[in-house]
């Protein structure tokens, strides 16, 4: 995008925008499964939902996984409907643990014990990288470098003796403050691929 005005013969500013991309590797794996239980008995399948719960908090501590943390419990009464009945179907126990590891490698690894010892939900992958910051730093610094070369190249369409000087510069994004998420397919292993981290800025130049 371009606008251009004159404050006078002697003052010429234009408005560009800029972007910038930086690609990142991601060196954290966040993954989202657990248990859900059904039944009439509540207490069974809570206690059924614990045992199974348990078990795999269990076996990945022995893989060396501890960043372990509950992501959501609930319990559910279940319904169906029949010629416009409503009939009860019992409860729905559900516990989704939240497993942070930087070894990514042992992604697979984690979802295949889960899965073994009663998991059967896996919501999601998450990628992610340690340090955010720096690699949207890095993508704002292309995004400015952007907007600045696009005014060296319309000053010089315009003939213009003067080189533009930057005298304003709006952050257009943010950075990015969710992982990069793969929805999970049921296959392993897993690969995460790469990160891309953009930047926008618009910045005004004096020439």
């Amino acid at each position: 995008m371009v606008r251009r005005y004159n404050d006078n013969v002697h003052n010429k500013t234009m408005t560009l925008t800029g972007q910038g991309q930086v690609t990142a590797v991601p060196d954290i794996a966040v993954i989202r499964l657990g248990v859900q239980t059904t039944g009439e008995n509540i207490t069974g399948i809570q206690t059924d939902n614990a045992r199974m719960t348990q078990s795999i908090i269990q076996a990945l501590q022995r893989m060396g996984v501890n960043n372990i943390k509950t992501y959501q419990y609930t319990i559910d009464k279940l319904y169906d409907y029949e010629n416009g009945r409503q009939i009860d179907r019992g409860f729905s126990v559900r516990n989704i643990l939240e497993i942070r590891t930087n070894n990514l490698d042992m992604a697979g690894s984690i979802i295949d014990t889960a899965v073994n010892l009663g998991a059967n939900v896996v919501e999601l992958i998450s990628f992610d990288v340690s340090n955010r910051e720096y690699y949207y730093q890095q993508a704002l610094n292309a995004a400015i470098r952007d907007a600045i070369q696009k005014s060296k190249s319309i000053a010089m369409s315009l003939n213009s003796s003067s080189e533009p000087i930057p005298v304003n510069i709006v952050e257009n994004s943010i950075m990015p403050i969710q992982p990069f998420r793969y929805e999970f397919a049921a296959s392993t292993p897993i690969m995460p691929g790469n990160m891309l981290v953009e930047a926008n800025v618009t910045v005004d130049f004096e020439y």
